[in-house]
């Protein structure tokens, strides 16, 4: 090669030094390449250098340290700088690099610790295995014990006669609650009392229904209906086959008229009892000169007792 090319290698580096704001002090302190050896390779001295295995180290070090990239750097100007054998270079650059030095023995130091530390881990994850295996143990065997307390208790009611005629009046009391329960329950159905009836419509007496009545309605065909609850009208619409309405009647309600535009097709319950409206039965309450109530279009009144 000729000196230009040797100028131009070691212009290249003194360039990105220079661009990267960096002095040879900065250099050597970053590198650890004495600063008469910089200056020697940007000078292109390698004459200089202590040996021909150092001129590749200090040169890629160099360049990447000014952000160059060392490799293609040698690669470029191979044919300008002495040859070396490959292991020779490596280790000379490892034993003159303090700072690749220091990193070896701090992966050396990691490495050990970690070889240290696994089995202790390992230790620790045992102990606390058989720390909950104890745990679980002992907890079932007071489940255990506890239940086998509670069966002997059972034993021993079970053979003494005053005891187990005590149970005897339990069970028949809990049996006369059961049946006074459901007979209240039974007591709670509602119940449907006819007070008069003309040909387009009727009123009803409602007795026994919760609180707060559940109303549903539904059709066998389209009808038309609507809902008014104390005077109020809360709901209207038409309904289908495939459609139905529900709704609550408050608890201060006194009464609730229904209007029904295809009466015959319209079926209601309360409380999920139905409410046969379209019935043509009296009651005695009722007025004798009551009609059946059969036309289509109907006024149907629920009075709440």
């Amino acid at each position: 090669m000729s000196d230009n090319s040797k100028v131009t290698l070691g212009k290249t580096l003194r360039d990105a030094r220079i661009a990267k704001g960096f002095t040879l002090d900065d250099l050597q302190q970053a590198t650890k390449i004495q600063k008469r050896y910089l200056i020697a390779i940007e000078d292109q001295n390698f004459d200089e250098l202590p040996g021909d295995f150092y001129v590749r180290a200090f040169i890629k070090q160099y360049a990447d340290m000014v952000d160059l990239d060392g490799a293609e750097l040698l690669k470029q100007f191979d044919s300008t700088l002495p040859s070396t054998q490959t292991q020779e270079y490596v280790d000379k650059v490892n034993e003159s690099n303090p700072e690749t030095r220091s990193q070896q023995r701090k992966v050396d130091d990691r490495y050990v610790q970690l070889r240290r530390t696994i089995p202790v881990i390992g230790i620790v994850i045992v102990v606390l295995v058989v720390l909950v295996g104890i745990w679980v143990a002992a907890a079932h065997n007071g489940n255990s014990g506890t239940k086998d307390n509670v069966d002997s208790s059972s034993v021993s009611v079970s053979g003494s006669s005053t005891k187990t005629s005590s149970s005897s009046s339990s069970s028949s009391s809990q049996s006369s609650s059961s049946k006074s329960s459901s007979k209240k329950k039974a007591a709670k159905t509602a119940t449907f009392k006819k007070l008069s009836s003309t040909t387009s419509g009727s009123t009803w007496e409602l007795k026994n229904a919760s609180s707060k009545p559940k109303v549903s309605l539904s059709a066998t065909s389209s009808a038309w209906m609507s809902v008014t609850i104390s005077g109020a009208t809360t709901w209207q619409g038409t309904l289908s086959t495939s459609t139905s309405h529900s709704l609550t009647i408050p608890s201060s309600a006194t009464s609730v008229t229904f209007k029904f535009g295809n009466a015959p097709a319209t079926k209601v319950k309360i409380d999920g009892k139905s409410f046969n409206f379209n019935s043509s039965t009296s009651t005695s309450s009722a007025s004798s000169s009551s009609t059946t109530t059969s036309s289509q279009v109907q006024t149907v009144t629920l009075e709440l007792k």
